[in-house]
């Protein structure tokens, strides 16, 4: 196989990760944004389980904390507590430290309802099989490589939410999270923070004209296909 095939194949897994972050773990089970199909949500948070290593109701417990102290003491990651550049770089850390906590994940994941891959032993050591998947795609040299530059990518596109994109950019709102259109675009709308921490439950970030939220598209065809239900939103977006 080519390096360019490679490159875009592993590419292409970095942004469905991205994409099943933003709308299954974010919008749908940390803010309830809107209701994905039980077997849709098994093969996101198989995917998630693969190649990011996430345990979903830790996510859910960590994001719902930072929204309850946004960049106030207590805020996991804030960037205004710890410093743009610590948060930037040490945001993995910030986030296993407070995943760690069992008090935090059954403060606020009480209305959490496992899946089948919850079920599943040894579930959270599942990003070995998905270096496995990489081994077996690309072989023993560029399958550990593409492996870890999707791991690298995957958690410093999620530091720059968390650190960034409260502290650079503009605002629509009076929240101190910030929006960043070339953010958003890389991952998945999350990059439309302001908007979000304005209306959290909102399953659609963009709100301004010329804001573009690229898995609005993605949410939507969902509901077509009747894979997904989209709670009311914002006023503002509703007319």
């Amino acid at each position: 196989m080519s390096f360019l095939w490679m490159l875009l194949i592993t590419l292409g897994i970095l942004q469905v990760s991205v994409m099943f972050t933003t709308i299954y773990l974010h919008r749908t089970l940390t803010h309830r944004g809107l209701e994905v199909h039980p077997a849709l949500a098994c093969l996101m948070h198989l995917e998630l389980a693969l190649f990011t290593g996430i345990v979903p109701r830790e996510w859910v417990a960590v994001h719902r904390k930072h929204h309850h102290f946004s960049d106030e003491e207590g805020d996991p990651h804030s960037p205004y507590l710890h410093g743009l550049w610590k948060v930037f770089f040490g945001n993995f850390l910030y986030y296993r430290q407070e995943a760690a906590n069992p008090q935090t994940v059954e403060k606020y994941t009480k209305d959490y309802k496992p899946t089948l891959i919850d079920r599943i032993p040894g579930n959270a050591y599942g990003v070995l099989s998905g270096l496995a998947i990489f081994i077996a795609m690309f072989g023993w040299g560029w399958g550990p490589a593409a492996w870890g530059f999707h791991a690298v990518a995957y958690i410093l596109l999620n530091s720059t939410i968390n650190s960034v994109c409260h502290m650079v950019g503009y605002r629509n709102y009076a929240n101190l999270a910030t929006n960043l259109k070339w953010v958003a675009w890389l991952t998945g709308g999350e990059g439309l923070h302001n908007n979000h921490h304005e209306y959290p439950t909102s399953a659609l970030f963009a709100m301004k004209a010329g804001e573009i939220d690229p898995a609005w598209p993605v949410i939507r065809l969902m509901e077509t296909l009747g894979l997904a239900k989209i709670k009311p939103l914002p006023m503002a977006k509703a007319a």
